[in-house]
């Protein structure tokens, strides 16, 4: 039978893709149709027809999946952030796991490689401990959101289901404010009008709320900051000035509207300083449960020197700090780099040194017992990874948010004369297709 687009066939749901789609088969072809689980059998429309493979629209479920479940939310099928939250939670932690060992045998070329069990959340809700909402003005409305999948439409809402539950308070107070007090709203395609986005970072005790502007203040802006006040745990306002054309939500120049530029969180008994432009891990709880993991790992003794590369505030060096004999970490954005000192200097840390730099340009003069890598979703640089191979470190520990160039990067190390001795799968973002591992090698 040979595939016609704008046709619709009856598909059973054979796999998951990395994306979180289903995955089926017409005329020996694959199929990938979004929001589908294995074992659906259903009725898709094929809306794209390529040489290898197609997409198909999902019409209706003829049959669900012993996994399917009903989602909790209603604007996920429009924000394209929750994109398997139609399926079971014990089957999403299977599929990450056999995410993260397919790409493993197929693009690292690690063959009957063990990947334990990804570690999930008792309670995988109101995770995120940062959210960035654009925001838009629809007709005399203004919305407060998310993207629509593969568009820049603003989906309002009211409560986002994996972000802190005390951003729903802040987001109704700020819309409130922004249309009972008429204050213009940024549109991209002009570049005219003053808000951008909203953006709150929060931890267990705290939140700090910024708005994103195209200016220098926002009007009548005390009436918001006693409006933002009521909300008992809010520690700092801060307005976030960016004049620049494009999609970077964040510039560098911040002021202070009310209280704090940061917020504070305890780690594995480590109290760190969160900026606004800090980087740091969306999820406390697996944060928590993923440094456990990288220390159990890197069974230090007192005596080793180890180097983090891409350490942000310094949160796996410090919590390796105590076991070490000297820790190095480098970063390249200056303010994180300022927070990982302060942090060093809150918990009377002295064994760690932070380094401002891009850490493909280390010379790595200096050997080392244990290297940890925990880059950007791109993954490491190869001459940088050359550089590693050849410091020969005992131990190399890859935190990873993406098991593509993870594969890519293990089986360059892997080449080099190191063995994978273990792969740990963490879900950092329950409900996403996204998924943490770690990996230790050794020689």
């Amino acid at each position: 039978m040979k595939m016609v687009k704008n046709q619709e066939y009856e598909i059973e749901i054979l796999d998951i893709d990395k994306s979180g789609g289903g995955i089926g088969r017409v005329d020996n072809m694959a199929v990938f149709i979004p929001n589908a689980v294995t074992e659906d059998i259903v009725n898709t429309k094929i809306i794209k027809l390529a040489k290898n493979y197609a997409i198909g629209k999902l019409i209706n479920i003829v049959k669900p999946s012993q996994y399917r479940i009903e989602g909790k939310c209603n604007s996920a099928d429009k924000c394209g952030g929750c994109s398997v939250q139609h399926i079971d939670y014990d089957f999403q932690l299977k599929y990450k796991q056999k995410q993260v060992k397919d790409c493993l045998e197929r693009i690292g070329k690690i063959q009957n490689v063990n990947v334990q069990p990804t570690v999930g959340m008792d309670n995988p809700l109101h995770y995120r401990n940062k959210a960035q909402y654009p925001i838009r003005k629809v007709g005399d409305k203004c919305h407060i959101g998310f993207y629509a999948l593969k568009t820049h439409n603003v989906v309002n809402i009211n409560q986002c289901l994996i972000d802190d539950v005390r951003n729903a308070q802040i987001i109704n107070i700020v819309r409130n404010f922004l249309e009972s007090k008429n204050i213009s709203i940024y549109n991209e395609e002009t570049h005219k009008g003053l808000i951008r986005h909203l953006v709150i970072r929060t931890s267990r005790k705290e939140i700090l709320v910024c708005l994103v502007i195209n200016g220098k203040t926002i009007p009548y802006i005390e009436d918001l900051i006693q409006n933002l006040k009521k909300v008992s745990d809010i520690v700092g306002i801060v307005l976030n000035h960016n004049k620049e054309k494009g999609n970077v939500i964040l510039s560098e120049k911040n002021t202070i509207a009310y209280g704090r530029d940061y917020i504070t969180e305890t780690i594995c008994g480590l109290k760190f300083k969160i900026s606004l432009l800090s980087f740091f891990q969306v999820n406390i709880i697996q944060t928590e449960a993923l440094y456990s993991i990288v220390k159990d790992l890197a069974d230090l003794k007192g005596t080793e020197n180890v180097l983090d590369a891409y350490c942000g505030i310094g949160t796996i060096a410090l919590c390796l700090a105590d076991k070490a004999k000297k820790v190095v970490g480098v970063e390249i954005v200056k303010q994180a780099v300022i927070n990982a000192k302060e942090n060093a200097k809150i918990n009377s840390i002295d064994n760690v040194q932070f380094v401002l730099g891009k850490a493909e340009d280390l010379l790595l003069d200096e050997k080392y017992d244990l290297i940890v890598l925990d880059p950007p979703r791109k993954g490491c640089d190869l001459e940088f990874l050359n550089k590693i191979t050849n410091n020969a470190p005992p131990k190399i520990i890859y935190v990873s948010c993406d098991p593509a160039t993870l594969a890519r990067d293990v089986k360059f190390i892997s080449e080099k004369g190191y063995k994978v001795n273990s792969v740990q799968p963490v879900d950092m973002f329950p409900y996403t297709s996204h998924v943490e591992t770690v990996v230790l090698m050794s020689k």
